[in-house]
């Protein structure tokens, strides 16, 4: 257990470290347009607006909606008068330059809160996948503050249903669930985020499926990528990495919790709750966007009645 408790405690001083020295590479979904594309785009699009910013650090979740509709009304505003306006350096552009659809976009956190660094947004060009950029985005997930936040709840959770009776209850028993839970959080991360697809060079970040499908087949999408993944090349292939990554957290939490909690019926059942905590994610993932996008259309049209009516109203 001690051997356990330093390896993860060095992963995360590595990957602080790592996170540190690396501050100016962030993990981009696509990368940053130059200044001469920037310069012959002559406006944003409807369907256009801000985003958050490619860092990690910057939330855009909750406020994901009212930043695209200020920053857009900013860029229009800034625009005015201006014989060759630009974008907000803040819109995300696809491959191609171009601004990319609200509904495509994926924001860094999702309602402000839930970490979303593993998602690309539809039409960006990703980061290349590879040892550093895993490691650096597996510390970001593992030592994110909302990771702590549902690391108390669900512990609190498990004792108040007394999930391992032999844990004990009260506070020795939430002790006791949230540091054995903090290491299951931290391995399954590492396994299945960094190690693993960096020796098999399988990409497991999301890729939404978005719209131009049914909701039926989105969903049965977001199932299908517990099983599939993608190759550095962009190829489909099983997702080894990250079903291997919550075998091998399971196999090895058997050295710190208690016999009677490491049976293979336990095992298992901590297994199928790990899995279908990130079917419930993904599916986040997949249609937030959506939601986002339509919130804000509907926020851009109140505004304009607004404007509309009390332009009307001036003598």
């Amino acid at each position: 257990m001690m051997v356990c408790l330093r390896l993860i405690v060095a992963l995360i001083w590595l990957g602080l470290a790592t996170s540190s020295r690396a501050q100016p590479v962030q993990l981009p979904d696509a990368p940053q347009p130059s200044a001469s594309l920037l310069a012959a785009d002559a406006s944003v699009p409807d369907s256009g607006g801000s985003s958050s910013s490619t860092g990690l650090t910057e939330p855009s979740g909750l406020t994901f909606s009212l930043d695209l509709a200020q920053t857009g009304q900013s860029a229009q505003d800034a625009n005015r008068g201006d014989a060759r306006p630009k974008p907000s350096s803040n819109v995300p552009l696809d491959a191609n330059g171009n601004p990319i659809p609200l509904d495509l976009r994926q924001p860094k956190r999702i309602l402000g809160f839930m970490p979303n660094f593993r998602s690309v947004s539809g039409g960006s060009v990703p980061h290349p996948p590879g040892w550093k950029y895993n490691f650096t985005v597996a510390t970001h997930q593992a030592t994110d503050y909302s990771s702590f936040i549902f690391l108390g709840l669900t512990s609190l959770t498990a004792e108040g249903m007394n999930m391992h009776p032999v844990l004990g209850k009260g506070i020795g028993g939430f002790y006791a669930y949230t540091w054995r839970g903090f290491l299951d959080k931290t391995d399954g991360t590492y396994l299945s985020a960094w190690l693993l697809p960096s020796l098999l060079h399988e990409d497991t970040r999301y890729y939404a499926l978005g719209k131009g499908h049914s909701i039926v087949i989105r969903s049965l999408y977001v199932i299908s990528r517990q099983a599939v993944a993608r190759t550095y090349g962009g190829r489909q292939t099983p997702n080894i990495a990250g079903l291997g990554g919550k075998v091998l957290t399971q196999v090895i939490s058997r050295n710190y919790y208690p016999s009677s909690a490491t049976t293979f019926s336990v095992l298992a059942t901590k297994f199928g709750y790990s899995a279908m905590r990130d079917i419930a994610f993904s599916a986040v993932r997949e249609f937030y966007p959506d939601i986002a996008a339509h919130y804000v259309r509907k926020h851009r049209e109140k505004v304009a009645r607004l404007a509309a009516r009390d332009a009307g109203s001036v003598p």
